[in-house]
């Protein structure tokens, strides 16, 4: 038994302070365990409540795309410059260096390649490998209104149910095929059934016209997809839209990583999500700073 001889009797009750009860920043994650809100809040700034996220998982269906033949020499130096960065566990863990301090969301569907039906995916990592490898969220691709739509929202469930269980976010990434029309009406839809089946967070596609509609009737966040390269002011205006349109972030790959300054670009980036800032000046700050690199 501990020596208690000399203690001092507490005192310090501050009876006249009561212990608040906050609410958590993000949209629909105040009833979230502890666990997940802590891991949505190394993903997700605590002060501006944006995210910018790297995207280097295009491997997993696409092979060595542009820009990404070798992650240890082209993704690693733009790390410290993301908030968070998406991948999958084979390139985690062969290329990326463990003392990275940066979140990470794992993909955890696979199955398909490109050269095959994309749709036709499923859980390809046990959740139990999502804690060993000590991530953030896990990402689900769901395919709404394709031909393996059922087999894909339930596998989002699925990882849902097992992220609830151990405290892991799930990201469903709403995917659209090259025959599906691209307007508010579908994502609206294919936004809100990942939501009300449970995903923490979404990430879906901008739309110039209507997106507003789909951030507001979606109860959880939104980042959204950077898509095809596009010239550096386009992609800067891009994610300026969506954040003034209700977005909570970017998760951008190849308008990073094929700019011909990728750092300068993820700065400029940074500077739209989180300071607010226009894409006029965002583009100003890119062509400085890829000036000073050259």
């Amino acid at each position: 038994m501990a020596d208690i001889d000399g203690s001092n009797a507490p005192k310090e009750f501050y009876t006249d302070i009561p212990q608040k009860s906050e609410n958590f920043y993000l949209k629909g994650s105040n009833s979230l365990d502890w666990g997940m809100k802590n891991r949505l809040s190394r993903i997700f700034n605590p002060v501006s409540g944006k995210t910018v996220m790297l995207a280097v998982d295009h491997g997993y269906f696409l092979g060595p795309t542009a820009g990404l033949e070798r992650i240890d020499v082209n993704i690693v130096p733009l790390i410290p410059y993301a908030d968070t960065l998406m991948i999958t566990r084979g390139a985690l863990r062969t290329m990326v260096p463990a003392d990275t301090q940066k979140a990470i969301v794992l993909r955890v569907t696979g199955g398909a390649s490109i050269l095959t039906e994309l749709s036709n995916e499923d859980l390809a990592v046990d959740i139990e490998d999502a804690i060993r490898l000590n991530v953030c969220a896990m990402a689900v691709q769901v395919y709404v209104g394709s031909e393996h739509e059922h087999q894909t929202i339930l596998s989002m469930t699925r990882m849902v149910d097992m992220g609830l269980r151990y405290g892991m976010p799930t990201l469903a990434v709403t995917a659209v095929g090259k025959d599906m029309v691209r307007d508010a009406k579908y994502f609206r839809l294919a936004t809100r059934i990942c939501a009300e089946l449970g995903a923490q967070y979404v990430k879906t596609y901008y739309i110039s016209e209507g997106f507003e509609t789909v951030t507001s009737s979606c109860p959880v966040p939104i980042v959204i997809a950077g898509g095809k390269k596009l010239p550096e002011i386009d992609a800067l205006t891009m994610a300026y839209r969506a954040i003034q349109e209700g977005a909570a972030g970017v998760d951008m790959g190849r308008n990073i990583f094929q700019s011909t300054a990728p750092i300068a670009m993820l700065k400029a980036v940074r500077a739209v999500v989180h300071d607010n800032e226009t894409p006029e000046k965002a583009f100003e700050m890119y062509t400085t700073l890829k000036s000073e690199k050259k």
